[in-house]
């Protein structure tokens, strides 16, 4: 055989092994890509046991609508990045359908990693804890440490237990806010603010160094009506007498010094809390009431997300022939298109175009939980939801936690405006600001100088003094701005102008003060709403449905995040892929905040109907 042949043959032999390896491996790429498929398939979908107790968590503040692009934020949950929030809407969701769910033996609330959320979401939230109880399932709740949010919702439990070295806070409300005046004046930076009504607090701590008597007045009586609402409600939960609260508080070291110190002890004297228990005591008390999963000391349990994934599929859509429109705004007001958690002018516009241009649509319910924010971006809302009813559908606005100044503006056009009674409405008022710097800049030495064609040319540059004739101008831009603001009210709530001017002027309202001047008309949840608007288009009852108009992902996106969950389920840690975000970046949040009225502020014409309704 020659040596020809034999090379030959050798090469043969070496790329069928290479080949043959090349074969192999391809296999296990698709082998291992079925596998993901498979598991983003099989993932989304959790197995609840036969009986299980639920396990609801709430995990950061709850709100209506999660912060953040719809991609992005699933994204960062995926790798455990994500800012920790909950949806009021899937713990409701989660207690309707566990209420009928043979499955579901008990409820546990477990309030450890909640640190608040607004006061009408909480109602709401308790109601619902209430109505699953009906059912004669026991709810426990359970926390290390209570703060008055938690505290709301774990009033309505059957038994609140927590560990003998907890606390329970119950404070009280209060609202504070840093002022900037004299920070101003020794950083030599001029802040011209304009703006239209003697409560329009929004502004003041650029003008003043403490609160101005009519912004002290207005909004403690605010507070006190919350806080006595408050009372009320968790001393009605749990039985407790009229004014226990109270005294507990208004004789607290006299009752922390009785119980030697022993903070928790005080709360279980005064029947705020059922038992202090250690975990593992916890643990016993719940395998007594829900079973064992085959290990003596532990429990059959499902959480609420992975409760909803398989109830929410087995339910099935909630939209027929003809539907009532539900659309969320939730956040500050700004212009243009914005992500969720945010209401961006043109964003939040087009979903209401899309129902209106739908046709299984017949009312629209729009949820608004928001202090405000850019004046035009609140006209462009108002103007989309004035072509709704101009179509022949009515819409009705559900007002959230908060539906103030620039959230007033973008509800006043609906047929019908309901609330909680926690609801902060109203502020009613207008401001501008625009500081400039030419005082600091001075102070480094550095001028500006330059000439122009008219008077106009060159204002509104921070590096010069605001002219007085510019003053004027923003003045009287602002003053229009409010006489669009209450003529419209008059307009669309059958008011006149000079009785909606004097309930006006930026002034803060309860809902229930709201209701007396005529600024909403009724009170109630959503599901209220819902009821109204089908009510308004004379759809028949329990055969209509209901269509959410929101951001959604777009297929690519949602294979990407399928494939990224599945390679989870698979096995693989994706949050390895992530890097932790840099101490700079976190630093850039705390300092965008502090600036917000310079950074995320974007009315066009630099007018904002925008109000201070925070407080704890």
């Amino acid at each position: 055989m020659s040596i020809g042949n034999s090379l030959k043959r050798l090469f043969v032999a070496l790329w069928s092994g290479v080949d043959g390896v090349r074969k192999v491996l391809h296999l296990l790429v698709l082998l291992f890509i079925f596998s993901i498929v498979v598991s983003a398939l099989s993932y989304s979908t959790s197995v609840v046991p036969a009986s299980a107790a639920l396990v609801i968590r709430p995990v950061g503040r709850i709100v209506e609508q999660l912060a953040g692009d719809p991609f992005e934020r699933a994204l960062a949950e995926l790798v455990g990045d994500a800012e920790p929030q909950t949806l009021a809407q899937d713990i409701i969701d989660g207690l309707e359908y566990a209420k009928d769910d043979d499955r579901i033996t008990m409820v546990l609330l477990d309030l450890s990693a909640m640190p608040g959320g607004g006061l009408s979401k909480l109602q709401q939230i308790g109601t619902a804890i209430d109505d699953f109880r009906l059912s004669g399932k026991p709810v426990i709740a359970k926390a290390d440490y209570y703060g008055q949010g938690s505290y709301y919702l774990a009033s309505h439990a059957d038994e609140i237990y927590m560990h003998p070295d907890g606390i329970l806070v119950l404070s009280g409300f209060g609202a504070y806010l840093n002022f900037y005046k004299s920070a101003l004046d020794k950083l030599r930076i001029d802040w011209n603010v304009f703006r239209v009504g003697a409560y329009k607090a929004a502004v003041e701590p650029y003008m003043r160094n403490d609160m101005s008597p009519e912004f002290r007045e207005s909004l403690g009586g605010v507070l006190d009506q919350l806080w006595t609402q408050y009372l009320s409600d968790i001393e009605a939960a749990r039985e407790l007498d009229e004014g226990t609260v109270a005294r507990v508080l208004d004789n607290l070291i006299e009752n922390v010094q009785a119980s030697d110190g022993d903070l928790a002890q005080v709360a279980i004297d005064a029947g705020l809390i059922d038992k202090l228990v250690t975990r593992a005591e916890l643990q016993e008390i719940i395998v007594e009431i829900a079973g064992t999963d085959g290990d003596e000391t532990d429990y059959p349990s499902t959480s609420l997300d992975g409760y909803l994934q398989q109830t929410r599929l087995l339910h099935g859509d909630k939209t027929a022939k003809e539907n009532v429109a539900i659309i969320i705004a939730s956040g500050e007001i700004l212009n243009g298109s914005q992500p969720p958690g945010t209401i961006g002018g043109d964003s939040t516009a087009s979903l209401l175009r899309q129902a209106r241009k739908d046709d299984s649509v017949k009312a629209v319910v729009f949820r608004v939980d928001s202090p405000g924010g850019s004046a035009f971006a609140s006209e462009v809302i108002l103007n989309e939801i004035e072509e709704i009813k101009a179509a022949g559908k009515p819409v009705v606005v559900s007002m959230s936690s908060v539906a103030a100044s620039g959230g007033y503006w973008v509800s006043m056009a609906a047929d019908s405006i309901y609330a909680s009674p926690y609801t902060i409405t109203g502020s009613i008022g207008i401001f501008g600001m625009f500081p400039t710097f030419q005082r600091s800049l001075d102070a480094l030495g550095v001028t500006t100088d330059g000439v122009g064609t008219t008077m106009w040319a060159g204002q509104l540059r921070p590096d010069r003094e605001m002219s007085d004739e510019m003053r004027t101008l923003f003045q009287i831009s602002i003053e229009k701005g409010y006489d669009d603001f209450i003529s419209g009210v008059a307009t669309h709530r059958g008011m006149l102008k000079v009785d909606v001017d004097n309930i006006a002027q930026g002034r803060i309202w309860t809902a229930t003060d709201a209701y007396e001047h005529g600024l909403i008309d009724g009170f109630g949840d959503i599901d209220t709403a819902v009821a109204a608007a089908a009510e308004l288009a004379e759809l028949p009852a329990d055969e209509y449905g209901y269509k959410y108009f929101q951001q959604e992902l777009d297929p690519g996106e949602q294979l990407l995040l399928d494939l990224m969950a599945g390679a989870k389920g698979f096995g693989l840690t994706i949050g390895s892929f992530s890097k932790p975000r840099p101490s700079v970046e976190r630093v850039a949040d705390i300092l965008d905040e502090a600036l917000s009225p310079l950074i995320r502020f974007n009315d066009p014409r630099g007018i904002y109907s925008h109000c201070f309704c925070v407080f704890e």
